[in-house]
């Protein structure tokens, strides 16, 4: 990094997740705490990073969170990352703590999938907070060397904004390219169109009934039976 301070901005309610401290252990790193709207921690005011434990991953699904968190990850202008810190014995070990919740493997795996192939963010995983903090500053590096042109850039993963909100609308049921484009005009965000009640919803031009409770029920967040 040719001695040149990587920022790092880490959220107030990180505090006990033990990455300050790994953080201090490595030299050319600015921290700041501060409450963040989105995210865990803000990496050279480019790179977001949302940064889950294995048990927190689990609570996520099952109290709708991480969708909610995911979607507005993938609508923000930075990039994004989910990191997911723990081993997989510690999976193991959450998955039976939470066993009350009927939660299984292919839930988590069905949940990572819609994040990473729907709504287009990258998912690294660590074993510890030590790692995580060197992927990270790893990250700011590679960031610096492709924006200094040191590295190929194979290409933007979306083209432009609007394709990435067009296409997180898409996942939802009964919503092509188009009702998503009107969905788009007439709420201008995802975050708005995906807390809109039916009767907004009908209001856009081809969203009948049908369509705008099917698109209600499918954000709605429900407990699990």
């Amino acid at each position: 990094m040719n001695g040149e301070l990587i920022e790092i901005i880490v959220d107030d309610r990180e505090h006990a997740s033990g990455l300050l401290e790994a953080f201090s252990a490595f030299e050319h790193v600015s921290v700041r705490v501060e409450r963040l709207k989105l995210g865990d921690y803000l990496i050279d005011g480019t790179l977001l990073v949302e940064r889950k434990t294995l048990s927190d991953l689990v609570v996520s699904i099952v109290d709708g969170r991480l969708f909610s968190q995911a979607c507005r990850l993938a609508d923000s202008d930075l990039l994004t990352l989910l990191l997911l810190e723990g081993s997989g014995l510690l999976l193991e070990e959450t998955e039976k703590n939470l066993a009350n919740t009927k939660m299984r493997r292919e839930a988590i795996q069905g949940a990572l999938l819609h994040v990473t192939l729907y709504l287009g963010i990258p998912i690294l995983r660590s074993m510890d907070p030590e790692e995580s903090v060197r992927l990270m500053l790893y990250a700011a590096r590679q960031g610096r060397a492709i924006a200094q042109n040191a590295l190929p850039r194979r290409g933007k993963r979306a083209k432009g904004k609007r394709a990435v909100q067009s296409r997180i609308l898409q996942g939802l049921p009964q919503v092509g390219p188009g009702r998503a484009k009107r969905l788009l005009d007439h709420f201008g965000s995802v975050e708005r169109t995906l807390t809109a009640k039916v009767d907004e919803l009908r209001e856009v031009e081809g969203i009948g009934e049908y369509v705008a409770e099917t698109v209600r029920w499918s954000v709605e967040e429900t407990s699990m039976p």
